[in-house]
């Protein structure tokens, strides 16, 4: 009887402990990263592991990118597998806060509304915003947001890029759309006359894109710190916080940019 009670015990107690291990994100040996994979320069799909690409979990594809790199190295730094979870920009935050993934490293800006209910780390990119038009369009070559007086503008929904056309005066504010491939899409096919994105997304769609030119502005948008900088958004209380905010810092400058212009240089074409 005394040894099935102490039998009894032990299991008790190693489920116990079988079930903190996987509450606590310190202990665990994966470092879940969610990030759309359609936001190059930041992250992308592919189809093969070239340039570093890095398993998507549940499917056959490779996520690249920015993001990717710094997860990378995040990763290592915290003696972890790193595992992609592709998640909708719109289902990023619930991911993160209810556990399905360990950290959102996605271009996201650390916005007051956001910090409301998650954290960040420190930035680890700092961008401004521009505009991506038709090359050889009625806007290529425009200075000023205002020269936009009747344009259709778009940007990717429940982002600030969407609600800064608001300072365009007279602009045709389009619906918001879902992700960077559908605008795109938009303005190829002239459904718009551009969409509002960042500097490393714009050089990626020129690039990509010989029908696309990206505007930058000497009377730009008015924007904030927190609006332009980008950050690893964490759950609330994280402890891998302290630890991701290290890797960071050891991440300089120059790293940042070289990182940045390999992944625009590897990027795949647009769609």
């Amino acid at each position: 009887m005394k040894k099935k009670l102490s039998l009894l015990i032990a299991v008790s107690l190693s489920a116990v402990m079988l079930l903190t291990g996987c509450g606590s994100s310190s202990s665990s040996k994966t470092f879940k990263v969610g990030l759309e994979a359609g936001y190059a320069p930041f992250n992308w799909t592919q189809m093969d592991d070239s340039n570093g690409g890095v398993k998507i979990e549940g499917g056959k594809e490779y996520a690249g990118g920015y993001d990717v790199e710094i997860a990378k190295k995040i990763a290592k730094d915290l003696g972890k597998e790193l595992v992609i979870t592709k998640t909708e920009w719109d289902g990023l935050v619930p991911a993160l806060t209810s556990g399905k993934v360990d950290a959102i490293i996605a271009g996201m800006s650390p916005t007051a509304k956001r910090a409301e209910v998650i954290d960040f780390s420190d930035n680890y990119y700092k961008s401004d915003l521009v505009m991506v038009v038709k090359k050889g369009g009625k806007y290529d070559a425009v200075t000023s947001i205002n020269d936009f007086k009747g344009a259709k503008i778009t940007a990717q929904l429940n982002t600030f890029h969407y609600t800064v056309i608001d300072q365009i005066k007279g602009v045709k504010k389009e619906t918001a759309m879902d992700n960077f491939p559908t605008m795109r899409v938009a303005l190829e096919s002239g459904m718009i006359d551009g969409y509002v994105s960042e500097r490393p997304e714009g050089v990626s769609s020129q690039a990509a894109n010989k029908n696309f030119k990206m505007v930058e502005f000497k009377e730009g948008f008015t924007t904030s710190e927190e609006d332009t900088s980008i950050a690893v958004g964490l759950k609330k209380g994280s402890d891998l916080a302290e630890k991701i905010n290290k890797t960071l810092a050891g991440i300089s400058e120059a790293d940042r940019k070289s990182i940045m212009d390999t992944a625009i240089k590897n990027q795949p074409a647009a769609k």
